[in-house]
């Protein structure tokens, strides 16, 4: 009998024989979706040489694949003959498992094969990391490669609801992220807040030619660690009369994966030079790094080289990188201290707690003396100043055609919910992926209406230079990271008082002497930066270019006020994305089969009908004191 699908039952086997007469590629995989996506298949490919000369490839195949910023020709990757330069692969089983990670209290994370902390992730420069993620959890789950441009290949950036519909439980998805920047990033999940729960690992694009010299390359990841699962936040800021975020307000601080007690000596050797990464993968706290006596000479933030910017310490917001060359001294004399401090000047000071001090050995020959650093007072100190970098390669300021006006505030509604907006409500995630919305609706793609109202959107045509002002009134600062852009750092200064937001966080935080706070404006080329802090009571001016079509998620990466609705998304030349990109039918069919749409405005219908979209929140007026 001849058969196309063949069931082979339990512990048993089949034999199967067929003709090679026919040049063919025979593709033959497991009929169960979960079980294909798992790797369950062969190919047999039967006469090449004949098919090359009897068939031919229509040339709209070709470009469809060349839209997606994919190979169309070549070896496996794309590359001549053997030469399979620019491949990585790796695959992320992804699964919960049990860990005590500061040494106090064990709880259910996420982590990789049943393991934490997940091993950072290196390529080089021109590199392809191919990720194959499985869903081995009960929840959705996407990978995001946060820094990185997906210039081409808007539907890899790995935010869920925004360039996908989430990987299923028990399916997978293959992320193509073409590493074309060098520099310092990170892999993360970017569904909920599941990031919060362990779920991300450096990822370090070495230079092809870096123009710094230095010795060696050292990385130190720095992360924050509740104590409870991320959901209690979820639940905490979205459930009607939940009353907040229900984890601790103070975190354990993580050194390299491990408890920041326990961090491990870096060894240094008289008069050579070290690359230090420093990352923060925070999802709350900020983290200072600095080295007794030893200063660091700044070279690149967010994946930007920049010009030398030299610094006694950094000062790390939750999602920011940087790498400073640290020169070692001439003698082995002395061992040093470095320092990582884990602090949060918006929540009270509380002793060994709020900051957490976490101490490293710079050691330069076993058993030297070591000479002490002094915590505590970090006002003297020169730290790292964005406004005061410029970079390397990058443009001068931008010419602006449009401005943006974006303020940072609290937005309380009538169920007791304390949610935050950015633009004029709380974002929250969309029915139809706004990616799907941008290449479906055709010209009302133009209509920032199509998208809904909560998804916050500004249409950018294409070749347009923005220039945003985001204002921050409240007593908590805000790092926001823009997906799929990289912003000029313009201007930084104090708000007026008049503009302040009255504390609504009940930590009693005080408002300092706005006068004292210069206004600070980039000199030369503008750095470009990812991951942006907003300091409280002050207001930052950042510009991008809308020459690459986009879909630009930008939001807080405090979890916490993510969840709450501190974002907003800028849509850049959804026409022209229209014209150059393609969704490949994997993620559509990935949306389908969890009962969510894939095409239309907003809630999956045709142009402006937004039957069927959610209640919008009402703001109401604080309780007075």
């Amino acid at each position: 009998m001849l058969r196309d699908t063949i069931n082979v039952l339990p512990f048993e086997y089949v034999k199967l024989r067929f003709c090679g007469s026919e040049p063919a590629i025979m593709y033959t995989h497991c009929h169960v979706a979960a079980h294909q996506a798992a790797g369950l298949a062969v190919t047999f490919v039967v006469a090449p040489d004949v098919m090359q000369r009897t068939q031919t490839i229509p040339e709209e195949l070709t470009q469809m694949c060349l839209r997606q910023g994919l190979k169309a020709s070549g070896n496996a990757i794309g590359n001549h003959g053997l030469d399979f330069t620019g491949l990585s692969p790796l695959t992320w089983n992804v699964t919960y498992v049990q860990v005590n990670r500061d040494g106090y209290l064990a709880y259910r994370a996420i982590g990789v094969d049943n393991a934490l902390p997940i091993p950072p992730v290196y390529v080089d420069q021109g590199d392809t990391l191919v990720l194959t993620v499985f869903n081995s959890l009960d929840v959705p789950v996407t990978i995001h490669a946060h820094g990185l441009l997906q210039k081409g290949t808007a539907h890899m950036d790995g935010a869920a609801q925004i360039s996908q519909c989430g990987i299923p439980p028990r399916e997978s998805f293959t992320y193509r992220i073409l590493a074309d920047k060098s520099g310092t990033y990170w892999l993360h999940a970017h569904d909920k807040a599941l990031v919060a729960d362990g779920l991300r690992a450096p990822f370090i694009v070495h230079d092809a030619k870096c123009p710094y010299e230095y010795d060696e390359d050292v990385l130190i990841y720095l992360e924050d660690w509740y104590q409870s699962a991320s959901a209690d936040t979820i639940e905490g800021v979205t459930k009607p009369d939940s009353g907040g975020p229900r984890s601790s307000i103070y975190t354990y601080g993580l050194i390299n994966g491990y408890n920041g007690n326990d961090t491990e000596p870096m060894k240094f050797v008289p008069g050579k030079r070290y690359r230090i990464r420093v990352l923060s993968m925070s999802t709350t706290e900020w983290w200072k790094f600095s080295i007794s006596g030893h200063k660091l000479e700044v070279i690149e933030a967010d994946g930007v080289l920049s010009t030398p910017h030299m610094v006694d310490g950094l000062d790390v917001a939750p999602g920011q990188r940087y790498s400073a060359i640290v020169t070692a001294h001439n003698s082995d004399e002395f061992n040093f201290i470095y320092n990582c401090t884990l602090y949060s000047d918006f929540m009270p000071l509380a002793k060994g707690v709020n900051p957490r001090y976490y101490t490293g050995l710079i050691e330069y020959r076993a058993g030297a003396p070591t000479k002490q650093q002094v915590t505590g007072d970090d006002s003297q100190p020169t730290w790292d100043d964005d406004t005061k970098m410029s970079a390397l390669d990058g443009p001068a300021e931008l010419p602006v055609d449009r401005q943006i006006l974006l303020s940072a505030r609290g937005f309380n509604t009538a169920d007791n919910r304390s949610l935050r907006v950015l633009g004029t409500l709380p974002y929250a995630d969309q029915q139809v992926p706004t990616l799907f919305t941008a290449m479906t609706t055709g010209n009302l793609a133009m209509d920032p209406r199509v998208y809904g109202p909560q998804a916050q959107v500004s249409v950018i045509p294409h070749m347009q230079n923005v220039e945003v002002m985001i204002k921050n009134p409240q007593g908590q600062p805000h790092p926001f990271h823009f997906h799929a852009t990289q912003v000029q750092v313009i201007e930084r200064g104090p708000l007026l008082p008049s503009e302040l937001e009255p504390s609504t966080t009940g930590f009693n935080v005080t408002v300092p002497d706005l006068s004292k706070i210069p206004i600070r404006r980039s000199q030369g080329k503008p750095m470009l930066r990812d991951t942006v802090n907003v300091p409280s009571y002050e207001y930052v001016k950042l510009r991008f270019s809308g020459a690459e079509p986009a879909i630009i998620y930008t939001h807080c990466h405090i979890a916490a006020h993510m969840a709450a609705g501190l974002a907003v998304t800028f849509v850049v030349a959804p026409d022209v994305m229209q014209r150059t990109q393609t969704i490949p039918e994997e993620l559509t069919q990935m949306c389908l089969r969890q009962g969510l749409k894939a095409s239309g405005n907003a809630v999956g219908n045709q142009g402006l009908n937004f039957t069927g979209l959610p209640p919008i929140p009402v703001e109401v007026p604080l309780p007075s004191a």
